[in-house]
């Protein structure tokens, strides 16, 4: 059966079932809001959270210990023992916040990379393939992937930076840092590190990095970074408690360069250097590279296969004494897409995989039910959602009278409401995948989010006659008798009320979506056309203002808010991307206006209950005004390896980081009897200067 006529009978089914049960408004009647329904959960490994202190600490132990091997490597002359290669205080993660508890050595993790490795500069952009790769090769002062793990703090966790403390007035933040740590390569590691990356990396405009010298400020004023000793640094703001902030130095925003291998490439201490050579000089098969990540790069041929190896120097411990990490190497195999990490996964060959995409989940759960099937899916709260967004800037990209007069009609909260009224997001979750995995959404704050809300929720129900009426409240009446909607006055009067609708090729969801959308929005009397887009004609789109409605995946900022805060309302001229300025001007709607009021004190709130309340007030402007519609809800699925333990438990492979930042993969292990053969077994990362 060809899919679209699937989705019709579906759609079909759900109509003949709304015509049997109760209606919710008869014609020139609009139906009022009800209550948000609470979601169907998947799988009974809800997320289980703990204090930090029973997550990890930082202290020195009476004993250290090492995989049998490397005590060989260290008696052969070729390593220093245990206790010279760790800190002082190294970072101890503890047993009780385990999910298995206390592992053993060796083994190995075979994942998939979809992307191109351009290099091994992470400081200065270049990708080494994403992943997972980029998450074992660079560290950061806080990691905020297990931040969904803590009950105590809505905090990242501490990670180079062992703990942090605050000014009595809030406007300075004082951060001690991990004592005598090394790199992979032996070089020690510390405060030298971080002021370089800050001063040569971050504030210099001619790098290439992650963030500037403008992300590091606050209504314009600069933030400031100094050392105080070799083990402090200082930071000083120009608002107090700024504790969103801390958010900005985790994974890729503060990740943390090696002053002893980029300062002699940089121009600022090597004339004959320059930024384009400072940017590429690490390639990609020039191996290994120093990190003080848990695994180390050895080898690489380019676009095919890729091995970890375990770093010797790695920071961490468990609470016996056992330098991490468990797992001896990290493999990845390398493709064109992510298509090959689920293929793989399912055939056997990988062990990791994100359900990322409901039209494959239905073949991917079937495969894991099979008694040869080497992993098993572990499903999150519901963080995936989908919306249709309407293109609500006034004058960007109004090219005629025909543009002009959809860009008025989409900011009348009437037709907004129609469009809800008229998409029926249980239906259309159907039409995706068959089951409890999507059901109709609002849009805004997704319920998954720590910030969510029920009863904030203004949830206009599936009601074609509502939708109905709000249209002829408009003025619109099928005037040619085509089935259609006219617009009866203004320059398109006569014209039948035809809007594009884009979709993502790259994403089947949104097409199924937006064939539904095409469907459901024809009974109540509006002509959609279905325009998919490739991802950068996609974009340009966006950038250009060259769009009319669409439908999108939403991001982190509607579940992680705090660590998004800025994308939340219009606090800047790209965001959202749905009313974006027109060359710095934007016409704002007046629940807009509220809307950047409420963000604006909750990216500088630092007490969580004040910032979820204020996320209340949030959740119901934004759905009461239909700022996004007439989506559908549901979750993502991590699938892993079945010998895998100390996956912490309901585990989300997107959340604050993606599968690599949440897993605390250091502390993974597989049962010896389980381990598979390793590339390099015996081996650790050897540098030249070693």
């Amino acid at each position: 059966m060809k899919r679209s006529r699937f989705i019709s009978m579906l759609l079909l089914l759900a109509a003949l079932l709304l015509a049997g049960g109760a209606s919710f408004a008869q014609m020139g009647e609009v139906a009022d809001p009800v209550p948000y329904p609470e979601g169907v959960m998947i799988g009974d490994n809800p997320i289980v959270r703990f204090n930090l202190d029973e997550l990890l600490v930082y202290q020195a132990l009476d004993s250290y210990s090492e995989p049998a091997w490397v005590t060989e490597l260290v008696e052969a002359g070729e390593l220093p023992p245990v206790e010279e290669r760790l800190p002082d205080n190294p970072q101890v993660i503890l047993e009780s916040g385990m999910s298995t508890g206390l592992g053993d050595y060796g083994g190995q993790w075979r994942d998939f990379s979809g992307a191109p490795t351009e290099g091994w500069n992470f400081c200065a952009r270049q990708s080494q393939g994403w992943y997972g790769i980029n998450y074992i090769y660079g560290e950061s002062l806080l990691k905020s992937g297990p931040t969904f793990l803590r009950k105590d703090a809505l905090e990242p966790l501490p990670n180079l930076a062992t703990d942090w403390e605050w000014s009595e007035d809030g406007y300075e933040l004082t951060m001690n840092i991990i004592r005598g740590a090394k790199w992979s390569d032996g070089h020690a590691f510390g405060v030298h590190d971080i002021m370089f990356t800050w001063e040569h990396v971050i504030q210099d405009d001619n790098v290439d990095s992650w963030t500037t010298a403008s992300t590091w400020s606050i209504g314009g004023e600069p933030i400031t970074l100094e050392a105080v000793d070799d083990d402090t640094i200082l930071w000083t703001f120009p608002v107090a408690f700024p504790v969103q902030q801390l958010f900005n130095m985790t994974f890729r925003l503060f990740n943390i360069c090696a002053e002893h291998v980029y300062a002699p490439m940089h121009p600022a201490f090597n004339e004959e250097s320059d930024y384009d050579t400072f940017k590429t000089f690490q390639v990609q098969d020039a191996l290994p590279v120093p990190t003080m990540g848990p695994w180390v790069a050895v080898d690489y041929q380019i676009d095919e296969f890729m091995v970890h190896r375990r770093n010797p120097y790695y920071w961490k411990v468990d609470e016996t004494g056992k330098q991490l990490p468990y797992l001896d190497e990290v493999t990845f195999e390398k493709g064109p897409d992510g298509t090959g990490r689920t293929l793989g996964t399912m055939a056997g060959s990988i062990d990791h995989s994100n359900l990322e995409n409901p039209s494959t989940y239905v073949e991917t759960i079937t495969r894991s039910q099979e008694d040869d099937a080497h992993f098993s899916i572990e499903w999150s709260s519901e963080l995936l959602a989908f919306v249709l967004q309407f293109n609500l800037s006034a004058t960007l990209g109004v090219e005629d009278e025909r543009d002009q007069a959809l860009r008025d009609l989409f900011r009348d909260l009437r037709f907004r409401r129609a469009v809800q009224h008229a998409l029926d997001g249980d239906g259309i979750g159907q039409a995706v995948i068959r089951g409890p995995f999507l059901r109709a959404f609002p849009g805004g704050i997704t319920p998954g989010s720590p910030y969510f809300d029920i009863d904030s929720v203004v949830y206009y129900p599936y009601s074609p006659d509502s939708a109905r009426a709000l249209l002829a409240e408009l003025g619109f009446e099928d005037t040619d008798g085509d089935g259609i909607l006219n617009w009866t006055d203004g320059p398109l009067a006569g014209d039948n009320l035809v809007i594009v609708l884009n979709t993502s090729v790259a994403a089947a969801e949104t097409n199924t979506i937006g064939e539904a959308a095409v469907l459901l929005l024809q009974e109540v009397g509006v002509q959609v056309n279905l325009r998919p887009l490739q991802g950068p004609a996609m974009d340009d789109a966006i950038v250009s203002g060259r769009w009319e409605m669409r439908v999108n995946r939403t991001g982190q900022e509607f579940t992680a808010s705090f660590t998004r805060c800025n994308e939340l309302a219009p606090l800047t001229t790209t965001t959202p991307a749905w009313h974006r300025a027109d060359a710095g001007e934007r016409d704002l709607m007046g629940f807009e206006v509220e809307l950047i009021e409420i963000v604006e004190e909750f990216c500088l709130e630092p007490d969580f209950e004040a910032r979820k309340a204020l996320m209340s007030r949030y959740i119901t402007l934004f759905t009461e005004n239909v700022y996004n519609g007439g989506g559908v809800i549901g979750r993502y699925g991590l699938a892993l390896a079945k010998r895998f333990n100390n996956i912490p438990v309901g585990a989300p492979p997107f959340f604050y980081q993606w599968t690599w930042g949440n897993v605390i993969p250091e502390a993974v292990w597989v049962n010896p009897d389980e381990q598979m053969e390793q590339i390099f077994p015996g081996t650790v990362p050897v540098y030249d200067e070693m």
